[in-house]
């Protein structure tokens, strides 16, 4: 069973930078399609970033040029870097593991959570 811990949250102010981070209990990120959603109070869980094994990353629309995702292989951790923030990204943010569909990066951000197969508790972002 693989563990996902989302870590770097906090509240911020409108503009400012946060870095989140996800370790994985197992080092393979690298060869995992991974993603990170999110969830505003009141609103479904989306997927805002996505990059599979060959290093393609894809961003939903609203995030795009704002947050960008990387992987730190020697840490076995997913990062995302969100700067400009605004109030509406105010939500629980979260990772996700593909274990079996082997999607890319493409796929991925069209998909749901439930097609991910480990997927972590979260972390808070507050935007003010």
């Amino acid at each position: 069973h693989v563990q996902l811990v989302e870590s770097g949250g906090g509240s911020v102010q409108e503009g400012g930078s946060l870095g989140l981070s996800c370790a994985l209990s197992e080092a393979t990120v690298n060869r995992r399609c991974m993603a990170w959603f999110r969830q505003a109070p009141g609103r479904e869980r989306e997927v805002v970033a996505t990059i599979d094994t060959g290093g393609i990353k894809r961003y939903a629309e609203s995030v795009k040029f704002r947050f960008t995702i990387t992987r730190d292989s020697a840490k076995g951790a997913l990062l995302l870097q969100i700067r400009n923030l605004k109030p509406e990204d105010t939500a629980m943010y979260y990772c996700a593991a593909d274990w079996s569909r082997h999607m890319s990066a493409p796929q991925a951000l069209t998909s749901k959570w439930d097609d991910f197969e480990y997927r972590g508790q979260g972390t808070q972002v507050t935007v003010s």
